[in-house]
């Protein structure tokens, strides 16, 4: 064997050997990142495309604002009739109310209520997930303690809305209030429903009957 072929083979081997070790590194890559995705919750990926496409709304959103543009007018010119029409049937059909059906369910309107009135910061969400890096994106293995701190801003939306929903059930409560002043006219509980519900319909018209009877000046 020549000392040119010789060289030759070395260099094949020195490229063979190159290449092993490239694809060593890469298929311990895609283990490490197939490790990883399995550890993520089950909706992560619809979570964070629904934040990246919330992103996004608000950047288009903020962007036509400066142009002095409606943006949810410009949004409707890029949606064909067939899909507004089909938009607009469903948000006739879709209850905005359901009710109570559940706790579970009531916990999820509640978080889709407030996840709605989250107006992102777009430059501090991209300074904090370069300054996060992978842990941005907490998995079942990533410590999350100490990595985020709340604003004093955020706090004081957090008190605010906690005081809203405490005035909202006070204000919407059925709970009544029992007044010891009151006449007592009836036996039982079940008496006194009934007794209220006379005075509601009758009791404009019974006013002076039942004064007279009081006074024992009925005849």
């Amino acid at each position: 064997m020549s000392n040119l072929a010789m060289i030759e083979r070395i260099q094949q081997l020195r490229d063979l050997h190159r290449k092993r070790n490239e694809a060593r590194q890469l298929n311990h890559q895609e283990v490490v990142e197939e490790d990883r995705r399995k550890k993520l919750p089950s909706n992560f990926e619809a979570r964070k495309q629904r934040a990246e496409w919330t992103l996004q709304e608000e950047e288009k959103r903020k962007q036509a604002t400066e142009r002095g543009e409606d943006y949810d007018r410009v949004k409707l010119l890029d949606i064909g009739a067939d899909e507004a029409e089909k938009l607009e049937r469903k948000k006739k059909k879709k209850n905005p109310d359901p009710g109570f059906s559940d706790y579970t369910q009531a916990t999820v309107r509640q978080y889709d209520r407030l996840t709605k009135q989250i107006k992102p910061d777009m430059e501090a969400y991209e300074r904090q997930r370069e300054k996060l890096g992978d842990s941005f994106y907490a998995n079942s293995s990533t410590i999350v303690q100490g990595l985020h701190k709340d604003t004093p801003e955020a706090i004081d939306r957090m008190v605010q809305d906690l005081e809203k929903q405490v005035e909202k059930r006070e204000k919407f409560s059925r709970r009544r209030k029992y007044d010891e002043d009151a006449d007592i006219d009836y036996i039982n509980e079940r008496n006194a429903r009934f007794n209220k519900k006379l005075e509601r319909f009758y009791g404009n018209y019974t006013k002076e009957i039942k004064q007279n009877l009081e006074r024992g000046t009925a005849i």
